[in-house]
């Protein structure tokens, strides 16, 4: 990079527009949207689509729900040609659906994109020229009268063509290209004379398309352009203004929303936003951060995952992890303190199903598009109890009390840390089962056990331990069966350990029948946590005991002796 890049770049100068309005607007609902997925989309690609791979992609769109599909570029290659005769010969447009196709403003051009639509019951004609300064100097070494009559000639050309075939219900549309790097009085000239040609009325309007063909500044600059264009254009009233932005500036999304704000009616872009260098604008953004505030976008990525595979099938290109809504990564969080605030916002939502989606870090519930909680919340060595109590609880029925989490989160962290990855949802079960559930047995209880309470509610009880030094036998009392298990290991042992808390429910997940217990027990002046599970709730109390005191044998808390 240069050190002065002001000696090679110039800064774009804005229009001086000081009635704009568009600031103070919002968006209220959908536009009218166009995929150009078949076109900008296909032939961005390294490898362009085949005719199979376009008509998967065709009734993807279809499926989502677009009613205006741009079909490709019928008079650049004969893959293309075919492709449209395809969709007309074998029926395969609906009926609310309309195509739209591309051409140059050359007669043996159009004539071939007619020859191809033949029989097609509704279709939008596009024709473009580029009208910016560089390109009238360098590209065609055109004055803007030899400019707006090659844009002219072409509406003259469509116009006349189209008469031909009185069957189909033609819509026009002009772009002048590089809208965006063009003085706006002569993009305005330029459109005022195309719509001269088509004269256009209310009931059968003209699109002028407004394209940031190559973002030369913010998205507000932008803005700026649509809403004096819209104010000065004399047939407002039969024009559709159509907006289509490229990512140069990685804005594409914002100059959108706000040319939206400034008075555009319509959206031209793609899935996932594909095009040509960094790309058009990304439709599905667009579509669900209107959904987001509550707007119906008239699009459909309730299937999201689908959208997904069938574009990266049709384009071999892949959608980024991180990728708005639709990313693999886009509804995770690894991070603790994001667990935790995500658990609690979808705990409240299932308390309160009738309020607003208010889930910290979720704009969007993830089940609108398809996706699954599971997915949600994930764990690695940065992850904290709300990830591993939000897992074990949802995928398992393991509802752990605060302190476990906290303790249980510290475990798993060692896992995570030491295996260098992802800690899968059965892979912490597995990392669970091992420490609470199956911990080292040094104790384990011997069958039958007999369990007897006096009248004054004492609990009376007699079992054999298995130990390393053999069988212990142990009679005990207590007001309770784990108050009298406790007393009796005290008693044999030597030992000083107490139960602070104790916790227990039915397992939501797997056997249902079965209870799961937890006990918090004080040792040495530390606390340590059994857990167990048996369809006997006294007998998983009793295990829930002895997995902790097993904890604290193979942590050198206590001794056998």
């Amino acid at each position: 990079m240069i050190a002065n890049p002001s000696t090679k770049y110039q800064r774009f100068v804005a229009p001086n527009y000081q009635n704009r309005t568009w600031p103070n607007k919002e968006i209220t609902e959908a536009p009218r949207w166009l995929s150009s997925d078949l076109r900008d989309g296909n032939q961005s690609l390294i490898e362009p689509m085949d005719v199979e791979k376009k008509i998967r992609m065709f009734d993807l769109l279809v499926e989502c729900g677009f009613k205006e599909i741009e079909v490709g570029f019928p008079s650049a290659s004969d893959t293309e040609f075919n492709f449209i005769r395809k969709l007309i010969d074998e029926n395969r447009i609906p009926e609310d659906v309309t195509i739209q196709v591309l051409t140059q403003s050359r007669q043996e051009l159009i004539e071939r994109t007619f020859e191809s639509l033949k029989g097609a019951k509704q279709v939008i004609v596009h024709c473009y020229n580029a009208v910016s300064p560089t390109f009238r100097r360098v590209v065609f070494n055109m004055d803007k009268e030899q400019i707006k009559a090659l844009a002219v000639k072409g509406a003259e050309l469509i116009k006349a063509e189209s008469l031909k075939y009185p069957d189909t219900k033609w819509t026009f549309e002009y772009s002048p290209e590089i809208f965006s790097d063009t003085e706006l009085e002569f993009s305005l000239e330029v459109s005022e004379a195309v719509c001269d040609v088509y004269q256009p009325t209310p009931d059968n309007k003209v699109i002028l398309n407004l394209p940031a063909t190559v973002e030369v500044s913010t998205p507000n600059v932008y803005a700026d352009q649509i809403e004096w264009f819209c104010d000065h254009i004399t047939r407002r009233d039969s024009v559709v203004i159509s907006l289509h932005t490229h990512n140069d500036r990685g804005c594409a999304v914002a100059a959108t929303e706000l040319g939206l704000m400034a008075g555009a009616d319509r959206v031209e872009g793609c899935l996932f936003g594909h095009g040509e260098r960094t790309g058009n604008v990304d439709i599905v953004t667009v579509a669900m951060n209107m959904y987001s505030q509550g707007i119906d976008p008239k699009l459909n990525f309730g299937k999201m995952n689908t959208v997904v595979r069938e574009v990266e099938y049709c384009t071999d290109i892949p959608v980024h992890p991180r990728h708005p809504y639709a990313g693999e990564l886009v509804f995770t969080a690894f991070s603790g303190s994001h667990q935790d605030a995500i658990r609690k916002g979808l705990s409240d939502i299932k308390d309160n199903p009738d309020q607003f989606w208010k889930v910290p870090y979720l704009p969007i519930d993830p089940f609108d598009v398809g996706r699954s909680y599971e997915a949600v919340i994930r764990v690695n060595s940065q992850s904290g109890k709300g990830g591993v109590t939000y897992l074990l609880e949802e995928d398992h029925g393991i509802e752990l009390p605060r302190r476990l989490q906290i303790e249980f989160s510290k475990v798993a962290q060692m896992f995570a840390d030491g295996e260098g990855v992802e800690l899968t949802s059965d892979r912490l079960y597995q990392i669970f089962e091992a420490e609470y559930f199956n911990a080292k047995p040094a104790l384990e209880i011997q069958t039958p056990i007999d369990i007897e309470e006096d009248t004054e509610g004492n609990t009376h009880m007699k079992l054999t331990l298995k130990t390393p030094l053999g069988d212990k036998s142990l009679d005990a009392t207590g007001n309770g069966p784990i108050s009298a298990l406790v007393n009796g290991v005290n008693t044999l042992f030597g030992w000083d350990v107490d139960v602070v808390d104790y916790n227990e429910h039915a397992r939501s997940k797997g056997s249902s029948a079965h209870a799961v217990s937890y006990v918090e027990m004080q040792i040495d002046n530390k606390t340590l946590f059994g857990a167990a599970t048996h369809a006997n709730t006294s007998r998983s109390s009793l295990k829930a005991v002895i997995s902790a005191l097993n904890r604290a044998i193979d942590k050198g808390l206590i001794a056998l002796k």
